[in-house]
């Protein structure tokens, strides 16, 4: 029997990839994102359902809730990104600036999952699965970027309490470096680069289907007592024990 899964940001990137991997293992996939035309481009080429939703918007994601149907079994919350490669100009000075600033990487990273898992909720089945995307950034959270993830993290743990008693598990990925992606929206110098990846043990950039392959298991049935967790794949850029 197929799955119903929910990919946030599915429209371009990792989203893209972990939405595409879910629809090659038979499961009707619903994307959503801001772009409609970039969505609807997405959603033909792997064969999943648009909707067009702005995951920071309460209003938006409680219309995209209406529109998904009675049931789910999966909720990945992959919408986000670096809201500071947005900027212009550098590091901010002035605290509105600041406080905008923090305030777009809270709302895009952290909120947004919030938000979304909050809407969708009691549609979720029995052995279903709540996986949020993280950041190696986490571990070094000295910008507002980082803390958002580190507070995703976080949120994700706890969560993960109050879903278990309904069979749904809840789950975390943190990816370090990972190419073929916008992420860093053309601001990544060659040698940052080479910098990123001489810090993996394995020496390689990430590969957009690591983290689409590591999303699929944690929905999987022999992921059924992995909960609570956060799972680097970083090629062991951050290693925990």
């Amino acid at each position: 029997m197929s799955r119903i899964v929910l990919v946030t940001g599915g429209g371009n990137g990792l989203g893209k990839a972990v939405a595409a991997r879910f629809r090659a293992g038979g499961d009707v996939v619903i994307i959503t994102g801001r772009n409609a035309d970039r969505l609807a481009d997405t959603a033909a080429e792997i064969d999943a359902r648009p909707i067009t939703c702005d995951a920071t918007d309460p209003l938006q994601v409680a219309q995209m809730a209406d529109e998904l149907g009675p049931d789910l079994d999966v909720v990945i919350n992959m919408a986000g990104g670096n809201t500071d490669f947005d900027q212009s100009g550098g590091q901010p000075t002035h605290l509105e600036e600041v406080l905008t600033g923090w305030r777009a990487n809270l709302d895009a990273n952290l909120l947004s999952a919030v938000l979304t898992t909050t809407a969708v909720l009691d549609k979720l089945r029995p052995n279903g699965s709540i996986i949020n995307i993280g950041s190696i950034g986490a571990e070094y959270a000295g910008t507002s970027y980082g803390a958002a993830k580190a507070a995703l993290a976080a949120w994700t743990a706890g969560l993960s309490s109050q879903v278990g008693a309904k069979a749904l598990t809840a789950n975390l990925i943190a990816p370090g470096y990972v190419a073929e992606t916008d992420f860093f929206h053309g601001n990544l110098s060659e040698q940052r680069r080479a910098e990123l990846i001489e810090a993996t043990h394995n020496g390689r950039a990430g590969r957009p289907s690591d983290i689409a392959e590591t999303t699929y298991f944690l929905a999987s049935a022999g992921a059924r007592h992995i909960t609570g967790q956060t799972l680097h794949v970083n090629g062991g850029a951050h290693t925990t024990r």
